[in-house]
């Protein structure tokens, strides 16, 4: 059986985004750039998570998660995107990170360590990094809002570029 999976591109302050999902599901992917662009990766993740896929533009599917888009770019997003439908797919210890990010309140950071502290694995910083660098729904679950201990930024997807003007939406100071 073949999947259908939804994308649409949207303009944003920190270049376009691609974002992707399934009618029933919800959102299950957001690309930092132009589905041109990131398509050959896209293909291959959306495959290996759900098989065969038929990839279609819509618009209509997506107008509730660019509003929420358009709320958290506006400084207003506290909250933005807690009503909206995800579907993520990783590994249970991905999850794990991934929902404890989820927890990380808008306008304040954690440390990679402290979320390795938060999910019981205080050793497993670095599986933390490696986790939170799979993200498939930067933004929504906010990697970004996780620094070094030492209070650097520390690496990100989309490009340190990014992590700062996302820090700042959310009136973050960074160094």
């Amino acid at each position: 059986m073949t999947k259908e999976i939804y994308f649409l591109e949207m303009d944003s302050p920190v270049g376009p985004l691609t974002i992707v999902g399934t009618v029933d599901d919800g959102l299950c992917d957001v690309e930092f750039g132009k589905m041109d662009d990131v398509s050959d990766d896209l293909v291959k993740w959306l495959k290996k998570h759900f098989g065969n896929i038929t990839l279609k533009e819509s618009i209509d599917l997506f107008l509730p998660y660019v509003q929420a888009f358009e709320n958290y770019f506006s400084g207003s997003g506290k909250g933005a995107f807690d009503h909206l439908k995800i579907d993520v797919h990783g590994t249970p210890f991905q999850k794990k990170v991934w929902n404890e990010l989820l927890k990380i309140e808008y306008g304040t950071t954690k440390t990679y360590k402290e979320v390795a502290e938060a999910i019981g694995s205080p050793k497993a910083v670095r599986a933390v990094g490696t986790a939170i660098g799979h993200n498939p729904l930067p933004i929504i679950i906010p990697c970004h809002r996780v620094i070094n201990t030492n209070g650097k930024l520390g690496g990100f997807t989309g490009g340190l570029d990014k992590k700062v003007k996302l820090l700042e939406i959310e009136n973050i100071c960074t160094l």
